[in-house]
């Protein structure tokens, strides 16, 4: 039992070791979004930092649209990064993580 123990705790450390690795890695995947008339572009990296911003000089002449755009289409790009970022994290806890009896429900 205590093996089983030792070798349970091993694997923890070496999937948390992926999951840190992982985050690493999210930095360099980027997620682009953009308003449906394409006035408007972002990019972000799946650990939301903001990458770069495209704006079309037309929506420079009225602050509040362009306000509007940039709540718009940042939130959907926050929306997908997150997603992205989810996805590949559950990915590596799945795969890597020891099943521990009762906990089953947690990686469904």
């Amino acid at each position: 039992m205590f093996g089983d123990l030792m070798g349970m705790m091993g694997k923890m450390k070496e999937t948390q070791q992926k999951i840190e690795e992982t985050k690493k890695r999210l930095d360099t995947i980027l997620v682009d979004e953009q308003s449906s008339d394409g006035l408007l572009k972002v990019t972000l990296t799946a650990n939301n930092s903001l990458k770069n911003i495209q704006i079309d000089n037309s929506l420079l002449e009225d602050k509040e649209q362009l306000e509007d755009y940039l709540l718009l289409v940042i939130n959907k790009a926050i929306q997908k990064a997150m997603a992205v970022n989810q996805a590949e994290l559950d990915a590596v806890a799945k795969v890597d993580m020891p099943m521990i009896p009762g906990m089953e429900d947690l990686f469904k």
